[in-house]
């Protein structure tokens, strides 16, 4: 059965997926967590602490996150905030070598459909 957002769904480590943002509010759901579901064809599943170089090369990749959008919310991103990046860019930024740092504990469980754990622990902000 497919994790929806009313199952408490899991991290990278299969424990119960720990917030990622709220101010700005993140998440497919807009919940503050990287929730996914069969619908979130982007795999907003990655959170990442962005930094100014990320977002320049997102925008670039066509995933603009630096302009705000008022009418939906949406303040625009600045370096050091909390996002739930798609898996796939954040892969592409692993290959380009301007993948952020990121919160293994906040990232959820599919994003290892597409990135391998040995590629993401190198820049995980909480691990020992």
């Amino acid at each position: 059965m497919p994790e929806t957002d009313k199952a408490v769904q899991h991290n990278v480590f299969g424990e119960p997926l720990a917030l990622c943002s709220e101010k700005p509010l993140t998440g497919w759901f807009r919940d503050g967590c990287c929730n996914t579901d069969d619908a979130d064809a982007g795999a907003h599943t990655v959170c990442a602490k962005v930094t100014d170089e990320f977002l320049h090369w997102l925008k670039s990749d066509g995933n603009d996150l630096i302009t705000p959008h008022p009418e939906f919310g949406f303040p625009g991103l600045k370096d050091g905030d909390c996002w739930c990046v798609c898996a796939g860019s954040y892969a592409r930024a692993l290959e380009a070598g301007v993948a952020c740092k990121l919160y293994l504990s906040r990232t959820h469980i599919r994003t290892l459909d597409l990135i391998p754990i040995e590629k993401l622990k190198p820049l995980a902000l909480d691990l020992s």
